[in-house]
């Protein structure tokens, strides 16, 4: 695929402006997560606003299976490090929950209380606290920046402990934001304060990923060219190092509804997940 030049970096990263009724989807997903939350009895059990680190935001949920748990999946969310906490999220447990796994879903401090390189290491901090709960292999997907995070725990150096890292069998990246350099130059670097260090020390596709790093980078057809880009980036550039990657375009999926499939445990999305 080729990609035009990009002449608008801000409208390049827009997504509620080119998402029919886009604005009206924050409010769904809090619903949709607070009605879950609400149900969860019938499914097993939730643990909320466990502490992971010393800042206020440094808490995540831990949704549990009735019977023992399968693994851990670990999903972060996104927000552009920005925006969102845990609680709007919830409902994206479900699809794991029913296969069997327990779900942690971290909140994190936002920019621009934090660095992004910050709130890597306490995506780091929320996985090795969740990973001491439950036994087991780990599978990790994040969506947006989360998709950035989470790529970013098997990149090299690692923020994990060795014996955390080696638990990981798969990362799914969900509309990932791989390469930060760009984001220098959006409007919302005033509130990132991204500089060109910062912005080479944590994009996954400038580093070399983690021995035996098996990755899978997803992405909606429906989304913006500079999404589309980003995923293929990441897979592409690992896998000329050696991981084991795979690069996947889901039809009549955009930037809000991609995530959905989390829900449903035979989606796509799920099936990838766990069974790739």
């Amino acid at each position: 695929m080729i990609f035009p030049a990009m002449e608008d970096w801000d409208d390049a990263y827009t997504n509620g402006a080119h998402i029919a009724q886009g604005e009206s989807y924050p409010a769904r997903w809090a619903e949709a997560a607070k009605s879950f939350r609400e149900a969860i009895a019938s499914m097993g059990s939730v643990r909320l606003d466990l502490p992971y680190g010393p800042l206020p935001r440094n808490r995540l949920d831990l949704f549990l299976p009735r019977a023992t748990p399968q693994g851990l999946f670990v999903f972060a969310h996104g927000g552009y490090w920005m925006g969102f906490d845990k609680s709007s999220w919830s409902h994206l447990a479900r699809g794991a929950l029913e296969r069997g796994f327990a779900v942690a879903l971290p909140s994190y401090t936002l920019c621009p209380d934090i660095r992004i390189g910050g709130i890597v290491r306490e995506i780091g901090a929320a996985i090795t606290f969740a990973a001491k709960e439950v036994e087991g292999q780990l599978y990790l997907a994040g969506h947006s920046a989360g998709g950035h995070l989470v790529s970013r725990m098997i990149a090299q150096p690692t923020v994990l402990p060795e014996d955390v890292r080696r638990r990981i069998t798969h990362v799914v990246s969900i509309s990932g934001v791989h390469d930060l350099r760009p984001m220098m130059k959006t409007a919302m670097n005033a509130t990132l304060k991204l500089d060109e260090a910062e912005a080479r020390a944590e994009s996954p596709p400038l580093l070399d990923p983690a021995p035996g790093a098996r990755l899978t980078c997803w992405v909606g057809a429906a989304e913006r060219a500079e999404f589309i880009r980003q995923n293929a980036l990441l897979a592409n550039a690992w896998r000329g190092l050696g991981a084991a990657t795979d690069c996947v375009m889901e039809d009549n999926r955009h930037h809000f509804n991609v995530i959905e499939g989390l829900t449903d445990p035979e989606s796509p999305l799920t099936k990838a997940l766990f069974e790739a």
